[in-house]
Order: structure tokens, then C-alpha cells, then sequence
């Protein structure tokens, strides 16, 4: 029988199902965490500390923004130091930016922090600290599947592992509200900081990784260039790159708008306006799990349907919004946003995982991570600027009818079945 080193290319080896395991866990913790900050913490912790609302937004741009930039930089980084040192780098990141946001608020809540350019400060240094460390994490784990897996078998892989963040997103929220009931409003951040540890610690110290990942080909110096600089402008991944932006920026319109829309149609608000965002946010979350824990592994779509599928259902749920007032409509345009997300996402990020060679893994993955996140930076302005200020349909018909240009976009200019496409990278060997 054949050992484990000995495995041949295309043979999918079960002993990898616990690294696999481990990743997800880490991404349902980083998920988990930014979550509940943003839906459960920040929002009463501001008002709290007497903080004009808009320092809030403020705290996530600048951290999406840090994510975007560096996601490529720890993408790239991956390829020399490996992906367990990347992976586990980013976890500790995330874990110290927890600990210090946390650390951070209690003081100001006790007040021993009084100035408010203080608090914010401090508290936008920690978020920082996890746009520039803790995008690390994603981008690693990714390439680390993508060395691992057949071809054919990469887009069900990569589904199953950013679910992992999709649960992280329904559960993080639910959980800092039933442990901060209880033992306080910051004890579920000093949680997952704990958590995200253990987690950095493991991935590690056990998180197989016998053969390095191939290296970039060549050595910078001087007027020279490696095999993946400018990489983002390959006509192989500028169209899953541009596709990634747009989605991301709609996906950011109607997340960020979908609960005013909420307030004013049911005519609710406050504290009870929780009772109605809270759970349809959680049913289109959970329609992103049954997109990549069901629906993908069965049907085994291509990237290309995946990504034409998942915009249009996608706007469907943006245009159902439109004209009703009814909150189970509502719930259910959620859902269709969600199982559209779980759709699409995969489709682009195993397509450019597709679209390269093995030595260049890390490079793709730390720039679709970097431009899941580019859209967030800019889509307050599209998204509650233009409620507040053109019309209350306008973000909805506007993303809608993006997402119908995706739609054709993906359709015309990718190709009908990647997965088959030969690999000239492929080593002997998968890795270990």
C-alpha cells in the first residue's frame, strides 16, 4: 500500500480531513468574531461611551480597507514562509486585536479612558491591528486547500471551508447576546480572543505541512520581476477579481441598507428592530451554509454557473425588497441574498484558484481576499447615503440591476467548464 508521500496527483487523501477541520474552525472564529463585534457589540458600546454613531463605521472602513491592502501582501508572503506560519500568524493577530479591543472598551467603561478621541483612537488601532495581521489567515488557508485538493474537487473544498465564516457569521452574533447577557457586553470578545489563540497555537503546532509550497520563479532584483507581480492585471484573474469587487460592493449595499428598509417598511425601531433584523439576517446567513454544505457538493456546478446563479438569485432578493412591507417577504429576500453569496463566491474564488498555476496559489488567494473586502470600504456610500438621500428603492433597483450585468458578465466571459483545464504546475505529488 502506498504511503502517505507517495500518494499520486488526483488521489484525495482522507488523513487531510483534520487539517481541513482546523482551518474551518479558524474561519468560523474570525467570522464569529467580527460579526458579533459589528451587530452586537460595537453598536450599544458606542452609544455607551457617548460616541457619535459614525465613529462605528469609521472603525470597520479603516479595517476593511487595512484587509484589502494587506490580504495580497500575506497572499504572496504564504509562498516563502509557508502556509502554517501565515495561517497561524494571522489567527494571533486577530486574537491580540480582540484582546486589546476589549481591553480597551472595559477601560473606557470604567473610566479610566474619558476622552472620546481617546477611545476611538484606541479603539481603531486594535481594528487596524486586525486588517493588517489577521487577513493573514484567510488567504493562507485557502492556498493551503488549493495545494490539497484535485482539481475537479477544488470548488466543493473551498465552499466548505469559507463556510466555516458563514457559520461563524450566524452563530456570533447569537452567541455574544446570550454571554453577554449573562457575564457582560465584553466578555464574548475576550472569549473569541481565547478561542483564536488556541486556534494559532494549533495551526501551528499541528497543522501538517511537510513540503513547502512552490516558490514564485525567479528572485527579485533590481528591474526584474517574478513570475507573480502584476498577477491582479493577468487577463486569467482580472475578470474573477473584477466580478469578486462588484459582488463584494452589493453584497455591502444590502447588507448595510436591508435593515433600515426593515424599520421603516415595518415601522419598528430601537431595541425592538433587533427582533426583526436578528433573525432574518440569520435565515439568509443560513442560506449561505445550505448554498456550500448542500448545493454545491451535489450538484457539482462549474464556476461559471455557480457565479451566473448566484448573481441572479442574488437579485432576485435585492428586487423583492422593492415593493413589499410584509416581514415574511423580507425573510425570504434575505434568504435569496444569502444562498446567492454561497453561490457566487466560490465560483470566484476556485475559478482563479483554477486559473493559475500550483506556484501561484498564494498570490490568487490573497488577492480575491483583498477584493472580497474592497467593496465594504466604499458601499456606505452607495448603500445608506442613497436610501437617506435619493430615493429608499434606489440601493435596491441599483444593486439588483448590477447584479444582472454580473449575471451576463459571467456568462460571456468565462468559460464553460474550468475545472477540466489542465494544471502545467501540478507537481508529482500533491503535498503534504
Amino acid at each position: 500500500m502506498a504511503s502517505p508521500e507517495q500518494t499520486p496527483t488526483g488521489v484525495q487523501r482522507e488523513d487531510r480531513r483534520g487539517a481541513f477541520r482546523l482551518l474551518f474552525f479558524a474561519l468560523l472564529a474570525v467570522g464569529a468574531g467580527n460579526t458579533m463585534l459589528i451587530s452586537a457589540i460595537l453598536p450599544p458600546l458606542v452609544r455607551d461611551l457617548g460616541l457619535p454613531d459614525w465613529m462605528a463605521g469609521a472603525i470597520f472602513s479603516l479595517s476593511a480597507a487595512m484587509w484589502a491592502i494587506c490580504s495580497s501582501f500575506w497572499g504572496r508572503k504564504s509562498n516563502e514562509w509557508g502556509r502554517r506560519r501565515v495561517a497561524a500568524l494571522g489567527m494571533l493577530g486577530f486574537s491580540i486585536s480582540m484582546l486589546l479591543f476589549a481591553t480597551f472598551a472595559a477601560l473606557a467603561l470604567a473610566g479610566h479612558i474619558k476622552s472620546a478621541i481617546v477611545v476611538f483612537v484606541c479603539l481603531l488601532a486594535s481594528r487596524t491591528l486586525f486588517g493588517v495581521l489577521g487577513s493573514g489567515t484567510n488567504p493562507a488557508a485557502q492556498a493551503y486547500i488549493a495545494d490539497r485538493t484535485r482539481r475537479e474537487d477544488r470548488t466543493a473544498e473551498i465552499a466548505s471551508l469559507t463556510s466555516g465564516f458563514s457559520f461563524g457569521a450566524v452563530a456570533g452574533p447569537a452567541f455574544a447576546a446570550a454571554i453577554g447577557a449573562v457575564f457582560g457586553l465584553l466578555t464574548p470578545v475576550f472569549m473569541i480572543s481565547a478561542a483564536a489563540a488556541i486556534i494559532s497555537f494549533l495551526i501551528y503546532t499541528r497543522l501538517p505541512e511537510n513540503t513547502p509550497p512552490k516558490r514564485e520563479v525567479g528572485i527579485r532584483k533590481k528591474g526584474e520581476k517574478r513570475e507573480g507581480d502584476g498577477l491582479w492585471r493577468d487577463p486569467r484573474v482580472l475578470p474573477f477579481l473584477l466580478f469578486a469587487i462588484s459582488l463584494s460592493l452589493v453584497t455591502g449595499v444590502l447588507m448595510q441598507t436591508f435593515a433600515f428598509a426593515i424599520m421603516d417598511k415595518i415601522e419598528v425601531g430601537g431595541a425592538e428592530a433587533m427582533q426583526f433584523t436578528g433573525p432574518a439576517y440569520t435565515v439568509g446567513a443560513a442560506g449561505t451554509l445550505i448554498a456550500q454544505l448542500v448545493i454545491i457538493p451535489r450538484l457539482k456546478m462549474s464556476n461559471r454557473e455557480l457565479m451566473v446563479s448566484g448573481a441572479l438569485l442574488l437579485a432576485v432578493g435585492a428586487f423583492l425588497i422593492v415593493p413589499t412591507r410584509e416581514f415574511a417577504v423580507l425573510v425570504l429576500a434575505q434568504f435569496f441574498v444569502g444562498i446567492g453569496q454561497g453561490l457566487a463566491r466560490p465560483g470566484f474564488s476556485s475559478g482563479a484558484s483554477l486559473a493559475v498555476g500550483s506556484s501561484l496559489q498564494g498570490n490568487v488567494a490573497g488577492l480575491v481576499i483583498s477584493a472580497n473586502g474592497m467593496g465594504f470600504i466604499v458601499s456606505p456610500f452607495f448603500g445608506p447615503w442613497m436610501y437617506e438621500n435619493v430615493h429608499p428603492y434606489a440601493p435596491f433597483i441599483g444593486a439588483g440591476v448590477m447584479l444582472l450585468f454580473m449575471a451576463v458578465f459571467a456568462r460571456k466571459v468565462f468559460p464553460a467548464n474550468q475545472v477540466m483545464m489542465d494544471d502545467p504546475d501540478e507537481p508529482s505529488d500533491l503535498y503534504d
